[in-house]
């Protein structure tokens, strides 16, 4: 099966599964109004009935989990210094290159802090793991456009979490390929 045609299979699936998720999403009685997530009112204060106090959560959660937060939490410094160093490198490759950016708030999703049943140290839990999480798909994608741009040639050998365009890349020793890959970015810069 050519790789061409799998991978339209797999976009269509994606696009199913977008279809799926927006199903869930109104049987769990919720829509998104300009960017505003809203919920029935009903589904709010049943969902306030379902949160856990902070003590309790705490407690629950034992001694070494609270003895590890500040090393998790530590990798906030790191975190904001590189999103610093990806605004700046994105904007130098695209002065430079002509390399087109990724738009940051597509990759970084800061919105569970508003569902009802979380208590305050699930919601800061949830804000730190969308800003990383996000953060880090952000870095590869644009690091995946710098590959795009300089070197598009699949590995012989598979790896796991290839960005989106990678498939569209050159086959491993395919040279002509690659020449037409490269002569065609050329022209487009």
């Amino acid at each position: 099966m050519p790789v061409e045609k799998i991978l339209q299979d797999v976009r269509a699936a994606e696009a199913r599964l977008h279809t799926a998720i927006k199903a869930r999403a109104d049987a769990l009685h919720y829509t998104i109004e300009d960017k505003r997530i809203r919920f029935d009112d009903a589904v709010k204060r049943y969902h306030k009935t379902l949160r856990e106090g902070r003590w309790a959560y705490i407690v629950r959660a034992g001694v070494l989990p609270v003895l590890g937060a500040p090393f998790i939490y530590a990798m906030i410094v790191p975190l904001v210094l590189l999103d610093i160093a990806l605004t700046i490198y994105q904007a130098a490759t695209g002065f430079f290159y002509g390399i087109k950016s990724e738009r940051r708030s597509d990759y970084i999703t800061i919105d569970r802090q508003y569902l009802a049943y979380l208590n305050t140290f699930q919601k800061l839990n949830c804000v730190y793991c969308g800003y990383a999480n996000g953060l880090l798909a952000w870095g590869r994608a644009i690091a995946g456009r710098t590959e795009e741009h300089f070197c598009p040639i699949k590995h012989a050998r598979r790896t796991r979490g290839q960005h989106d365009g990678y498939w569209e890349f050159a086959d491993y020793g395919d040279a002509e390929a690659w020449l037409k890959r490269r002569e065609a970015q050329r022209k487009k810069n």
